[in-house]
């Protein structure tokens, strides 16, 4: 009896333990509060977007809680006062751009578009049409834009300086593989095909470069053999906005550009006769894994002018500049050096042979924050023109003599600064007030610094922690995954107020993470490249250790610890429950790419190497299915044509086999970010966190904002 009465006790206490106080309703209501379209009005001045006029002059809008107002600047006068003058500005006077599918002249008198495979060019004035290519035909055309995992219908060309001439490419993709996908309808299903080239592929898509002589239809011909679609920013080859790698002299009469090797390692550094198409070469980089021109832009550039090129490289394990010279091809100088990297060029003055760009990892604390620098191309006079600290971005004036500088971190609000291109401060433009988003109850996340696993490096972060916290409990820790390694988990280190459903998830009785592990940008190259070869690692080792550290801190249960990502965290969060089943005990893996056999061949093949020097079989998430304990939902789009939706499929299949229980949501007709059934992934994200790591039920069927989706008839 006495042993009976002690299990029902066990029991009763076990349940103590486990059970929850229910969620409802009311707390997601008030857990959406928390979501960028509720807290963003709230948020006032902190933004200055510039209308500039002559002079460097320029007016702006500022929001607070009586209004708009709009103020004009002179910064030679050093003046900043309230007008009425714009206030009937419209968009429809704003200066005026081409249409999407074309791309205009620097002149603006021309447009290029693409129509049957062809390049075509428009007068904008008298609208006259006129072919200047008639070779092009299916799956090998004039300026085509399709890297697999992304495309359009517009042209991927670069203007000469003076709308002469452009650059562009014959897009061979005849013997390249098809991905298909079908859509969900009443009646016949709609395939769509397209080329889609995957790792370890034996033809690849490929580009013919030709220059374009647009005032005499003349093409010429590059005399070199055709590159592999292939680019330094990322894995396609229009990520900058234009034709990527290109540099025009000013003239139009030669082109510089860069040709790189299907497995990125491998950087030919050429110019061009743009009237005869020879290409002389003129010096080449190699690299053990990948190559880089820079974060978010292209920082190499020719100096016609002066012979001379200006070179990025992390040939000494850090992104750095240097200076070659463009007749011999040999290094003059490096500009930049130390541990710490530059991330983008913002500006070249040639006269004063000076470079402005932002920095990472020179100044004290986060490494992520990038300041504004300047330093003399023979590498001296490296001065800090932008000395607060957090992360900068910055817009320089027409005519570069000043700057606007918007600088926060992710707990404090932006200030607006304007300074002279010394960094002399004019004046001071905006000051970030969330003193009304604060009286709604918001709070903002922390800035966490912990070790990696190798228990040496440090690792960055952020945590969102409930806004009422109950002191007496621990909370179960939701650890948000996006493992790049073009980019991680965090994102932008600027100032939101809000960033994704974050904060939300964690005022429904959560420990939101969010932990930049190692491979990732803005830190070393040895810190970039070390998951290449291995990219099934996904930071998780990182994200376990961080997790366990932050527990000392903050009241986490890392008995209860939940996973989500999407894309790359899809893949990632997968990875998790089956490489880690006793740590990570509920993951959401949405559109993920669990096999990178399955994935555009660029992708891959960049970050992680060819197939047959990198074993993809073992890196297939569908292979350690078997191992999964947790609970796990796999969600994907199934007209998803950046990863196709056989990744989340191949992973079904291996759960079904090995008798595991699991859950699957399938979105009809939807591409890879879900569009229109955003919210609904979102309500049942929330659900299924509130169900497996509170231990009780979630509200029923709650519609948050968007949730509804309205039926359409074809």
């Amino acid at each position: 009896m006495k042993r009976y009465l002690l299990t029902i006790a066990g029991l009763a206490s076990c349940y103590a333990v486990n059970a929850q106080q229910a969620v409802t309703a009311q707390d997601y209501e008030r857990a959406e509060r928390f979501m960028s379209y509720n807290t963003e009005k709230f948020v006032d001045a902190g933004t200055v977007r510039p209308n500039w006029l002559e002079g460097d002059k320029f007016w702006y809008t500022s929001k607070n809680q009586t209004g708009i107002q709009t103020y004009l600047v002179d910064p030679a006068k050093k003046t900043k006062v309230l007008t009425t003058a714009f206030q009937e500005q419209t968009q429809a006077q704003m200066p005026r751009r081409a249409g999407g599918n074309e791309v205009l002249s620097p002149d603006g008198k021309k447009a290029v578009f693409i129509k049957d495979w062809n390049l075509w060019l428009r007068d904008v004035a008298s609208k006259k049409e006129t072919q200047l290519t008639t070779d092009g035909v299916k799956d090998y055309g004039y300026a085509t834009d399709n890297a697999g995992w992304k495309m359009s219908d517009r042209p991927i060309v670069r203007w000469s300086p003076d709308s002469k001439k452009l650059a562009t490419f014959q897009q061979d993709q005849r013997n390249v593989s098809d991905m298909y996908l079908v859509t969900t309808n009443v009646g016949a299903p709609v395939l769509k095909a397209w080329k889609y080239p995957l790792p370890g592929d034996k033809v690849i898509a490929t580009i013919r470069r030709v220059i374009i002589d647009v005032e005499n239809v003349k093409i010429i011909s590059l005399n070199i053999p055709a590159d592999p679609h292939r680019a330094t920013l990322s894995d396609d080859i229009a990520s900058s906005g234009t034709f990527d790698d290109i540099d025009w002299k000013e003239d139009g009469s030669e082109m510089a550009f860069l040709s790189t090797s299907r497995d990125h390692k491998n950087e030919k550094f050429r110019i061009a006769d743009a009237n005869t198409g020879a290409v002389r070469e003129v010096f080449e980089e190699t690299v053990k894994t990948q190559f880089e021109s820079g974060r978010g832009a292209i920082n190499w550039s020719y100096l016609p002018k002066t012979k001379e090129i200006l070179w990025y490289s992390e040939r000494d394990n850090w992104g750095h500049m240097y200076l070659y010279d463009a007749s011999t091809g040999k290094l003059k100088n490096q500009i930049t050096k130390g541990d710490w990297l530059v991330s983008r060029v913002l500006k070249v003055d040639e006269k004063t042979r000076t470079l402005y760009f932002l920095g990472h990892g020179k100044e004290a604390g986060n490494p992520y924050f990038g300041s504004l620098y300047k330093i003399g191309f023979d590498g001296k006079g490296l001065t800090l023109l932008t000395p607060e600290l957090g992360n900068h971005s910055i817009t320089f004036s027409p005519s570069d003599s000043y700057f606007i500088d918007n600088f926060s971190q992710p707990d404090v609000p932006a200030v607006v600064n304007l300074r002279a291109s010394n960094g002399k401060l004019v004046t001071k433009l905006a000051q970030g007030d969330v003193s009304r988003l604060t009286e709604t109850g918001w709070k903002a996340p922390t800035p966490v610094s912990v070790k990696a696993n190798d228990g040496k490096t440090d690792i960055y972060g952020l945590v969102f922690t409930p806004s009422k916290m109950d002191a007496s409990k621990k909370y179960p820790v939701i650890d948000y995954i996006y493992p790049g390694p073009q980019g991680g988990s965090v994102g932008s280190w600027s100032f939101n107020a809000s960033r994704g459903d974050h904060q939300a998830l964690a005022e429904l009785g959560f420990i939101v993470v969010m932990i930049e592990g190692t491979s990732n940008p803005y830190r070393s190259k040895s810190f970039h490249d070390m998951s290449y070869g291995n990219m099934a690692e996904n930071t998780l080792p990182d994200q376990i250790t961080a997790i366990r550290q932050l527990a000392k801190t903050y009241p986490i249960d890392t008995n209860k610890v939940g996973i989500w990502g999407h894309s790359g965290g899809g893949f990632a969060t997968a990875a998790a429950m089956f490489r880690y089943p006793d740590f990570f005990k509920v993951g959401i893996a949405e559109s993920g790419n669990h096999d990178n056999r399955n994935y555009e061949d660029d992708w891959g093949e960049r970050y992680n190497g060819l197939a047959e020097n990198v074993d993809y079989e073992a890196q297939a998430n569908q292979n350690y299915a078997k191992n999964l304990k947790g609970k796990l939902l796999l969600a994907h789009g199934m007209m998803d044509n950046n990863v196709p939706p056989s990744n989340t499929m191949l992973v079904v299949d291996a759960l079904i086999k090995a008798n595991k229980d699991f859950d699957l949501l399938l979105f009809p007709n939807s591409a890879h970010g879900f569009g229109q059934f955003s919210p609904y992934m979102m309500r049942r994200r929330w659900d299924y966190f509130v169900k497996h790591l509170l231990n009780t039920e979630p509200p029923k069927e709650v519609g948050l904002r968007g949730t509804t989706v309205t039926s359409t008839r074809n």
